[in-house]
């Protein structure tokens, strides 16, 4: 059987109004390296070849590297040409939890504490998953989650699963039409 699953998250596109900062606290404060910076090509912002990008021209984009052969990038728009978006907003992100072993969710929270940093955590939020909030100097939430009990290979997946029974339960809140419910659960484990 072929494995049609995607696999995984190429890149995440946020948007920022300071790109000198935000490359300052995902290199400095976060370690993530920068691997691209580029400006998007004339006539992509607001020409006929946009493809989806934000509607400026001539903006900033730049990539880190996530680990894991996966991108966060950012596009720089001008200062004062958006509104600062909710995070608490439908079809808004609400935030962005970055995988990481124990070892690194404890470095990660001292340079926190070093760059003055206020954070949440470590709490379980999950069963066997510690995490940790904070913010980036754009105003997006972050977590780290940490599963100690991996120890250096996470295994993200199959951590969340959960009995059929408990999810049924939840998806039943939705709908009790039994193929509806059948389709929702068929991969649970």
């Amino acid at each position: 059987m072929t494995n049609n699953h995607l696999r995984g998250v190429h890149h995440l596109a946020l948007n920022t109004d300071d790109m000198k900062m935000t490359v300052e606290f995902y290199t400095g404060v976060l370690g993530m390296p920068l691997v691209h910076a580029m400006r998007i090509p004339p006539g992509v912002g607001t020409g006929p070849a946009n493809r989806g990008n934000p509607p400026f021209e001539n903006l900033r984009h730049y990539f880190f590297d996530m680990g894991n052969d996966s991108l966060l990038a950012f596009f720089e728009l001008p200062k004062n040409a958006a509104t600062k978006g909710d995070r608490n907003a439908l079809a808004a992100m609400q935030h962005v939890a970055f995988a990481a072993t124990p070892a690194r969710a404890r470095d990660i929270r001292a340079r926190l504490e070093q760059h003055g940093i206020a954070y949440q955590g470590p709490v379980e939020a999950l069963p066997g998953m510690i995490s940790t909030y904070f913010f980036d100097p754009n105003g997006l939430r972050l977590e780290i989650a940490e599963q100690p009990a991996d120890g250096d290979h996470p295994a993200i997946v199959k951590n969340v699963h959960q009995t059929k029974e408990a999810a049924r339960a939840e998806l039943a809140s939705l709908s009790n039409d039994p193929a509806w419910l059948a389709t929702a659960m068929a991969n649970l484990v």
